[in-house]
């Protein structure tokens, strides 16, 4: 006779304030529907997913951590970070092309070395995680390797990370530069050993338009319909220079976004970092596509590139995410770039509220990836990527959150004031991928 053994089921309750979103909240509206705090909660977590939050205390069959009076949300998704620009986060001095020249394409080019893209992944990968950020879309190199290097740390760490061998034929140095034949063959072998393995997926990652020929352009477009699942990513109207140097390069474009549009690079899954300079065309072409813009307010106020109109693009009805484009970018901590996403709105007089601000980099993020039925809020059956804060640290913090009124007016000051410092832990799929030390 033969007996088996089912494995009993991994339960994980954590208790705490807990803070998510149902929806979109409005952009001014303080007191909105679309919030669910449930302070002093437990989540309930099994084998990985979220299966229900309640105020009583779990029985003895599920594994408990207090974490009373400490803030509990789901964990960021940063739609646009460069990997390799760790490496030269915080450079002085230039605005983007130069800086791209001086700065950023000398630390790519040494990711051609594989061992050199692993250690570069393993480090970035722990770094997101250190700083609450759970889930990303990721730039590696032109290298084949640092795409790798990127999925398996990743995949060995249970991350949902979406990147892609980048595309760079022409206007770049020696090193950095394929060809349109090995790019594709390079793409294609990746997709096939990556997309949809674990929570890995593959996205057609076009640097910009001026670094790809018409022809890489095109190819990469076919990439795109030959299989819909398939991410896409790029920039796009970051800079004014930039802007007009793609004018001259595509004459018979309509605009810098309409060079992608014309080799079907718009659409639902379709990740465009900055969109400062777009016009009204722009703006409805980019809500009829389906594609999302990552606003990355930290790298345009660094490079000095602009202010992006994140009213306009509610008004025209396409979707905005929050992104931290490190290393134009200078913090990985995603409230230091909502933070500077306040002042951005703020200088074009509207007043980014912290609801806006959070649902951007967690449920309206995940969203906006046709991912809101895996990750971004605490709705059952999602994968449980979790983070734990504390509301305060040191006495001007401590003092700020002491005197706060409402909700709002807490978590507002929260996202001001407190940065990577502030994390406890961070979960992945219900596992502890970050811990803060006992002595921090």
């Amino acid at each position: 006779m033969t007996t088996t053994t089912t494995n009993p089921k991994q339960r994980l309750a954590l208790r705490g304030d807990l803070l998510d979103f149902t929806s979109m909240p409005g952009w001014a509206q303080l007191d909105s529907p679309a919030v669910r705090f449930q302070p002093d909660h437990w989540l309930l977590i099994e084998d990985g997913r979220i299966v229900g939050t309640q105020a009583a205390a779990p029985d003895a069959s599920w594994d408990r951590e207090d974490h009373s009076g400490k803030l509990i949300l789901p964990g960021f998704i940063d739609t646009h970070v460069h990997c390799p620009q760790l490496d030269v986060i915080a450079s002085y001095g230039t605005e983007l092309l130069d800086w791209l020249n001086t700065y950023t394409f000398p630390a790519e080019c040494r990711y051609a070395d594989p061992a050199v893209a692993r250690a570069g992944a393993e480090r970035f990968v722990d770094a997101l995680l250190a700083h609450g950020t759970t889930a990303a879309v990721v730039f590696p190199t032109v290298h084949k390797t640092s795409a790798e290097a990127l999925f398996e740390a990743a995949a060995a760490r249970g991350m949902r990370l979406v990147t892609g061998k980048v595309l760079m034929d022409r206007h770049a140095p020696d090193g950095l530069r394929d060809d349109v034949a090995g790019a594709e063959r390079d793409c294609i072998d990746l997709i096939q050993r990556f997309h949809g393995r674990d929570r890995l997926a593959y996205a057609v990652t076009v640097r910009f338009a001026p670094t790809s020929t018409p022809e890489q352009l095109a190819m990469a477009g076919a990439l795109c319909r030959a299989d819909a699942s398939l991410f896409m990513q790029t920039h796009v109207a970051e800079n004014r220079s930039e802007v007009e140097w793609v004018a001259r390069l595509f004459p018979d474009a309509r605009s810098y976004l309409d060079v992608y549009a014309r080799e079907g690079l718009l659409h639902p899954r379709a990740v465009l970092a900055h969109g400062i300079w777009l016009d009204e065309d722009d703006r409805r072409q980019l809500a009829a596509s389906g594609a999302q813009v990552a606003f990355c307010p930290s790298s345009n106020l660094f490079l000095g590139s602009g202010l992006f109109d994140w009213p306009a693009a509610r008004a025209a009805g396409f979707r905005v995410s929050a992104a931290s484009d490190v290393g134009g970018g200078t913090s990985l901590s995603m409230q230091r770039n909502l933070l500077d996403g306040y002042k951005v709105q703020a200088m074009a007089g509207h007043r980014l509220s912290a609801w806006a601000a959070l649902h951007a980099a967690t449920r309206g993020a995940a969203e906006a990836l046709g991912l809101g039925g895996e990750i971004g809020s605490f709705d059952a059956g999602r994968l449980a990527d979790v983070c734990v804060w504390d509301w305060a640290r040191g006495p001007v913090a401590e003092a700020r959150h002491a005197v706060a009124r409402e909700l709002h007016e807490k978590v507002f000051a929260w996202m001001i004031l407190s940065d990577e410092r502030n994390l406890l832990a961070s979960y992945v799929a219900g596992k502890p991928q970050f811990r803060r030390r006992p002595d921090r």
